[in-house]
């Protein structure tokens, strides 16, 4: 570079020194701000992805969001920040999961039913014959943000070295095996324990990251008799009893998923307190329904988690999964059908009856449980997917609970299931919903 008498020199005689080195240097300090300031960006864009354990590859194609921590007038609603409006953008939305539409996608399932060796033979709706695939083509899109894909090695991470356990009925066992096969595109399960009639006691060992991942059978989550052809053809139930097959082993639990609710739609007798509280659909017996008994198991069930970890150190996060709703056209008992190949459309089926007050219960009862214990070791939270599961009727195995129930021309109807779910199906999507939960309770 010149001297500033050459640049004198260069500008024609003008009696202005230093004029170009000015600029020049000028430009040069305007770079390295520049440089600096878009450093920084990179920095903190990726601090974002590594502190919420964001996929650096994501096969979703929606904005991934970042979750922050839950908003106060709502248990079920989780704070999420876009980068709409630019990546340094402070802007965030609230998003309820539970409200929302199904809209179609060309993404295919994770797994299908060749590749997930834990399916359980009736919901295993392709290889049992199902000859429509539209039902596997429809993701939920919840109504002010977008729902992540379920992230495999996000879920290993966060739950390194725990033991995560599913309690409650069938359903229960439906989505734990949802679980299961979403977690097997990266992480093979090795079967360590099967106890119990159909095997409903099992636990697994994932030694990629050591966890653990158990199923109990539970239908009441308290203490009950089951009915049988042998024994009575009603269920007895303690209301005030908890199930010790699940609630002995509260102490090594780090992650509780609990369903239940479609047994008490059953016969029963119900007792509280070492008295007949009254049935439910018996003769000679009052009456009393199954809304305030699904209550009280509820709240005992909540009571028994919340005295037990009192004094152990290590968090406890308990979900509830509200209500599913069955799509029987017709008696379940009477070969009632679900034939439909499409979800309902917004508006066309709404969330009302037995369904919406079976929801109420367990959202509540999760709320008054959250109450109860402050500490914060133990959180509890309802994984709402009561409404989203009512716009699928598309989603179960129907007559393909049993392989190719129509191969030799059968014209009459068969046998539906109705109120589970096939793998894979809808009922990724709540698993898709539970892993945004347990990111948001890591944040907090």
């Amino acid at each position: 570079m010149g001297s500033s008498s050459d640049l004198y020199n260069l500008s024609n005689g003008r009696k202005k020194k230093f004029t170009w080195s000015y600029l020049l240097c000028a430009l040069i300090v305007a770079l390295v701000i520049i440089s600096h300031f878009y450093y920084n960006q990179s920095i903190n864009i990726n601090s974002l992805y590594n502190s919420n354990s964001v996929s650096q590859i994501d096969p979703y194609p929606y904005p991934y969001p970042f979750v922050d921590a839950p908003s106060q007038d709502s248990d079920q609603k989780i704070i999420v920040t876009f980068p709409a409006g630019g990546l340094d953008s402070n802007k965030t939305t609230t998003c309820d999961y539970s409200k929302g539409e199904w809209v179609p996608t060309n993404l295919e399932p994770l797994y299908n039913g060749t590749t997930c060796g834990t399916i359980k033979q009736g919901q295993n709706c392709v290889v049992f014959g199902r000859p429509d695939r539209e039902y596997l083509h429809w993701k939920w899109k919840p109504q002010e943000c977008d729902l992540p894909r379920f992230d495999p090695n996000t879920f290993l991470n966060l739950m390194k070295d725990k033991h995560v356990a599913f309690v409650g009925d069938s359903l229960a066992r439906n989505q734990l095996e949802s679980l299961l096969c979403l977690i097997a595109t990266v992480s093979k399960p090795n079967l360590t324990f099967s106890g119990g009639d159909d095997n409903r006691f099992r636990k697994w060992h994932l030694p990629s990251h050591n966890i653990n991942v158990s199923i109990y059978w539970s239908p009441f989550l308290v203490k009950g008799i089951e009915h049988s052809p042998d024994r009575q053809n009603f269920n007895t139930l303690y209301l005030d009893k908890v199930d010790e097959r699940w609630a002995g082993d509260l102490s090594s639990f780090d992650m509780l998923v609990m369903a239940s609710g479609q047994w008490y739609l059953l016969s029963a007798v119900f007792h509280y307190e070492d008295q007949v509280l009254g049935c439910h659909i018996l003769d000679n017996c009052t009456e009393i329904g199954f809304y305030d008994v699904y209550g009280k198991a509820l709240k005992t069930a909540f009571q028994a988690i919340v005295q037990r970890r009192r004094s152990i150190e290590h968090s406890l996060d308990v979900f509830l999964t509200t209500f599913p709703p069955a799509h029987f056209e017709g008696d379940w008992d009477k070969l009632g059908s679900c034939s439909k190949t499409k979800p309902y459309k917004a508006g066309e089926e709404v969330l009302q009856g037995a369904n919406a007050e079976m929801r109420r219960i367990g959202v509540d009862k999760v709320d008054e449980a959250q109450q109860m214990f402050k500490e914060g070791r133990v959180r509890f939270k309802a994984l709402d997917v009561t409404e989203l599961s009512l716009l699928r009727p598309d989603g179960h195995p129907g007559p393909y609970m049993i392989p190719f129930p129509f191969k030799n021309g059968v014209s009459d109807r068969v046998q539906n299931d109705c109120v589970h779910w096939c793998l894979p199906g809808p009922i990724d999507t709540w698993n898709e919903i539970l892993l945004q939960m347990i990111k948001n309770n890591r944040a907090t």
